[in-house]
């Protein structure tokens, strides 16, 4: 008697795990479904007077901060391959560009850019969510999320194709004495903005979310 209940707790057991894994999986498809489908269409920018604002991120910090690391880094590299693919269809009109010039450099500023991004980002916010900063923890990835894929991405832009003619020729566009500054001139106002955009939208979106699924 007293092994058919183990038996059955350890039925039991098993049963959960496979349905936690099962959710895990289905979690992770739908939030790689939803970064695939912002980084395909309108939905995953904020078009703005000035520029087009890209939210492609917060499904990457939603994945991390309310699935797990994993599925944030998942998440993130379909984010980089999404946006390599567009070197290689012409979609991407700088990157199509720069992959004439090197297929390796533009691999790594598109896709090894986004996953050191999600990487970095998921094990901060494993850090910092305790205590008094378990709210704010929300806020903070979700502006980190795409302050750091601005920083990685522009850094490996210029690692590989900063002395190339075709950057030499944005650098001189704006008037830019040396890679830091031309980083600034180029990125720096949409960054801060996609960064305060990540910070309210994902922030808020992760922190309902949680509590709804009871992830707080």
């Amino acid at each position: 008697m007293e092994n058919t209940s183990m038996l059955g707790r350890k039925t039991n057991e098993e049963s959960v795990g496979l349905s936690s894994k099962n959710r895990y999986m289905v979690e992770t498809a739908l939030m790689i479904a939803v970064t695939l489908i912002m980084g395909n269409t309108i939905l995953g920018t904020i078009p703005t007077p000035f520029l087009k604002v890209s939210i492609v991120t917060v499904p990457v910090a939603l994945a991390s901060m309310l699935i797990g690391p994993a599925a944030g880094i998942i998440c993130g590299i379909v984010f980089g391959l999404n946006s390599f693919s567009g070197a290689l269809t012409g979609a991407s009109g700088m990157l199509s560009t720069l992959f004439t010039i090197s297929p390796v450099g533009v691999f790594v500023t598109a896709v090894v850019a986004r996953f050191l991004d999600a990487a970095l980002v998921s094990v901060i916010y494993r850090l910092i969510h305790r205590g008094r900063l378990k709210t704010a923890s929300y806020y903070i990835t979700g502006a980190l999320m795409p302050l750091f894929n601005t920083v990685f991405f522009m850094t490996s832009l210029c690692l590989f194709f900063y002395n190339t003619d075709y950057v030499q020729g944005l650098v001189q566009t704006y008037n830019a004495g040396n890679a830091f500054s031309f980083v600034i001139a180029m990125v720096g106002f949409q960054a801060t903005v996609e960064a305060i955009i990540g910070c309210i939208l994902g922030g808020t979106v992760a922190m309902v979310l949680a509590k709804v699924l009871h992830r707080a």
